[in-house]
């Protein structure tokens, strides 16, 4: 097993790089971090670039035997822990990280869906509605969260992997256009009184505001 041990590597310049938006952009890649998120991955088949393992979770067996067959299956690199924490973006790193390829998300929302999600930021929680409601599409515009940042990513829990996401440089005017498809518009608030639990979500598109 060959462990790369300098931070100069070409393969490790070019992890660092995604960390910009500029690059990940350019290169159509993102960077997902930890043994949850990678084991999401794989079962979602998501197009896996590279697996960056620390030579340290081979040595202690954090990562479970089965797990590491199928993370074996991907083009796998190893490296020192002071490479990794070179390129890691978490204060308590478990080891490994993986390089995904963006999916070829459609800019074409998908009408037969009762649900549309509009984001002033995509993070997500486990809890949220749209893992209870099978949401399926977010439409986003320049101005939201990067959907591919480190930490938007960890936020999602795995359904960044599950769920198109589509970019719209004027969303008024998507809006509009939704609307002719007979959906009503929904927005949260934090001085509402009803749950998101208690609402319809038939031909909805929900309008969210976090902060």
């Amino acid at each position: 097993m060959q462990v790369i041990t300098s931070k100069d590597n070409e393969i490790i310049k070019n992890i660092k790089k995604l960390k910009e938006k500029k690059y990940r952009d350019i290169e159509g890649k993102y960077i997902i971090e930890g043994i949850k998120l990678i084991e999401e991955a794989i079962k979602e088949s998501v197009n896996i670039d590279k697996i960056v393992i620390c030579e340290d979770c081979i040595n202690n067996d954090s990562i479970e035997s089965k797990l590491m067959y199928e993370i074996a299956k991907n083009d796998c690199i190893y490296v020192s822990q002071k490479v990794f924490e070179n390129i890691t973006e978490v204060s308590t790193p478990q080891g490994i990280l993986a390089i995904i390829n963006k999916k070829d998300n459609s800019n074409s929302i998908d009408f037969s869906e009762d649900i549309i999600d509009t984001l002033s930021a995509i993070g997500r929680t486990k809890s949220d509605k749209s893992q209870n409601y099978q949401l399926h599409q977010i439409i986003i515009t320049k101005n939201t969260a990067d959907a591919y940042n480190s930490k938007v990513v960890r936020s999602t829990m795995g359904a960044i992997f599950r769920i198109n996401i589509i970019q719209t440089e004027d969303l008024s005017k998507t809006l509009n256009e939704i609307k002719k498809h007979k959906f009503k518009i929904m927005a949260t608030s934090l001085k509402g009184n009803k749950s998101i639990y208690d609402i319809d979500y038939n031909k909805k598109v929900i309008k969210v505001y976090l902060k």
